[in-house]
Order: C-alpha cells, then sequence, then structure tokens
C-alpha cells in the first residue's frame, strides 16, 4: 500500500478545501464589514436640552474613523440632494461646528460630501432614500476621505429634519463603534452547510482513496481479463501492397503517423487498425476503440456467451449420452469396439 502517496493526496485535498473556504469568507468579510457609527443626539430648545436619544449609523468606507460633534444642518431650500456645488447652509452663528444633514440621491456620495466640506461642515450625515425604511447600505466615498461620513437610515433623517424645520436644535456626536460583521449572523447557516459539506466531501473522497488503496485485488482482476483481451486481437505484420500502406493509406490515430511496410499493426474486432506499440497501451487504459469506442471486454464476454451454446447444440443426442468423463468415454469406445467386432465376424462369415 502506497501509504506515501495517499498522504500526499489528503493533504492536497485538504489545502484545496480549505483555501477555498478562506477565500469564501475573506470575500464574505470584505464585501459586508463595516464600521459602526454611534450618534449621540440631544434636542435643545434654547439653552435647555430636553431630550437625548443614541442611534447607530454607518461609516463610509472611506471616511476617517475619529470623533466629530456639532449642530445638525440640512441645506437650505427644496433640494436635499446637495449636488449643487452653490447649494448653501444656513450655518450656526459665532463659527459653531456643524454637521451637514443630507438626503441620499441625484448624485454619488464623493460629490455631496466634497460640497459639505467646503461649506465648512465637520463632518456628513447622508439619509437613505425615500421608501426605504430603516435600511442602511454601504456608502462608499473614494475622493472625499480627509471629512467623516455616515449614513443613517431614511426614518430617522426625516425625524431629524422635521424636528430642525420644526425650531429645534439637533447636536450630534459621532463616535466610533464596533467593526461589524454581518455574514456572521446573515450568512451562518450558509457558512455552516458549506463547511459540513466541503468536510463530508474531504472525508469520503479520502476513504474512497484509502479503501481502493488497500484492496487493488479487483483493479488487478481487469488488468488481467484487459490483457487477455488484448492478446486475443489480431496482429498483422503490414505489407507493401497493403492499403493501408503508401501515399494513400492511412493514418494510425493514435500517433498519427502513416503505416509503412513492416510495420505490426493490431486489428480490433471492428476491424479499425493501429500500430501495437501505440494501442496497447491506449487498450491497457481505456479498454476501448480509439475510433468507435469498441470495448474490447464487453466483447469478450459475447464471445464466451455466443460459442459455447453453439458448440453444444452441434453434438448429437446420441453421442452426447456416450460423453460424460475421460474414463466414460474410453469405456465407450471399448464398447463400441465389442459391438463392432461380432458385426465383422459376421460379414466375414
Amino acid at each position: 500500500m502506497d501509504l506515501h502517496g495517499v498522504a500526499n493526496g489528503r493533504r492536497r485535498l485538504a489545502s484545496f478545501c480549505f483555501m477555498h473556504f478562506g477565500i469564501y469568507l475573506v470575500c464574505s468579510s470584505c464585501a459586508d464589514a463595516f464600521w459602526v457609527a454611534e450618534l449621540n443626539i440631544s434636542f435643545w430648545l434654547g439653552n435647555q436640552a430636553v431630550w437625548e436619544i443614541t442611534e447607530n449609523g454607518m461609516f463610509a468606507k472611506a471616511s476617517p474613523l475619529k470623533k466629530v460633534s456639532g449642530v445638525v444642518v440640512p441645506p437650505e431650500g427644496l433640494y436635499q440632494n446637495a449636488c449643487n456645488s452653490e447649494t448653501t447652509f444656513n450655518k450656526p452663528p459665532n463659527g459653531k461646528s456643524w454637521i451637514a444633514l443630507i438626503m441620499r440621491g441625484q448624485c454619488p456620495f464623493t460629490k455631496k460630501i466634497k460640497v459639505a466640506a467646503e461649506k465648512g461642515a465637520a463632518g456628513v450625515i447622508i439619509y437613505n432614500y425615500p421608501g426605504t425604511g430603516n435600511n442602511i447600505f454601504p456608502m462608499f466615498n473614494f475622493g472625499a476621505e480627509d471629512i467623516v461620513a455616515v449614513m443613517i437610515s431614511h426614518l430617522k433623517g426625516m425625524d431629524l429634519l422635521h424636528l430642525i424645520h420644526s425650531g429645534i436644535d439637533v447636536m450630534i456626536t459621532i463616535e466610533v463603534g464596533k467593526h461589524y460583521y454581518p455574514w456572521l449572523t446573515h450568512y451562518m447557516g450558509t457558512l455552516l452547510v458549506f463547511g459540513l459539506v466541503a468536510v463530508a466531501y474531504c472525508t469520503f473522497y479520502c476513504a474512497g482513496r484509502l479503501r481502493r488503496t488497500r484492496n487493488p485485488a479487483p483493479r488487478r482482476r481487469q488488468l488481467v481479463d484487459i490483457n487477455k483481451a488484448i492478446n486475443h486481437l489480431e496482429l498483422r505484420t503490414l505489407k507493401e501492397n497493403d492499403k493501408e500502406v503508401g501515399s494513400n493509406g492511412e493514418n494510425c490515430v493514435v500517433c498519427l503517423e502513416m503505416y509503412k511496410p513492416k510495420d505490426i499493426a493490431r486489428v480490433l474486432h471492428c476491424r479499425h487498425l493501429f500500430h501495437q506499440t501505440c494501442v496497447d497501451p491506449w487498450l491497457s487504459k481505456h479498454q476501448t476503440c480509439p475510433v468507435c469506442k469498441w470495448n474490447i471486454l464487453g466483447a469478450m464476454e459475447g464471445v464466451a456467451t455466443e460459442t459455447e451454446p453453439l458448440v453444444a447444440a452441434q453434438i448429437p443426442n446420441e453421442a452426447s449420452s456416450m460423453i460424460r468423463s475421460p474414463n466414460e468415454g474410453n469405456y465407450g469406445a471399448a464398447h463400441v469396439g465389442m459391438q463392432k467386432g461380432p458385426k465383422a465376424e459376421s460379414r466375414g462369415e
């Protein structure tokens, strides 16, 4: 038993499985992982805070991960998307720090964030499309990496906007939360099934390889049958006047070379002809004709099953009753001779 070969095959298969499993995990984590933004929100009437809550958002992919705070300021006018460089914000007096509150849509995230940064915002909060409820999606802000950018849901953004339009000052402090991997929860079932399938496949494959290595008898018997079948096939030594030889002759489909005089060819029962040195290794491995896929093992079984009944059918009933064993055959011949003796003598008389 080739234990070294089995061990190498098992290590290669295990490496293959774990490599693909690792790639799947990395791709999943890269696609879905993000940093949580913790929003500490306070609502002010005059100089008094009347309400404080904490909400969560999602940092943009290229956003700086740092703490910022300020008064929330939406764009002025009907258009809350801040896609125009002439967009204005009602900044707080005395140069207080402020954070822009912008609606998603109409232009890329990067453009909105740059417009707010040019106007002096310390950070940007973008709320999602109408109709998305509390859903938040990854926000890509490559090209505007110098300012903190956070996404919140549409409902939270509209609540803040409504309070601001009602005359309530909204203060927000953005802090860095945890690095979140949603695939650990959303895709845990998929990962578990994939891992179980991979482990089961590796186990059964290695067990099958080990079983076949420990029990090579079926393959040996098959090789013996194949060699017997090959030896029963016709061999021909090609001559110059054979139709397969010459410029108009045929090629061996295995080596693609022309047949030449004195080449030894193997003729299969399907009447296809090949070089013996070419087709014998092929038949040992594939057991079929390279052209028509005729199976040499099936042909040998057919010959065995078809010839035996024919031989038995040609034996007369009288003779078959006398054929029992070699000893009985001798006795039958002697008995026949004894019966012929008196007849011969009677003829002599």
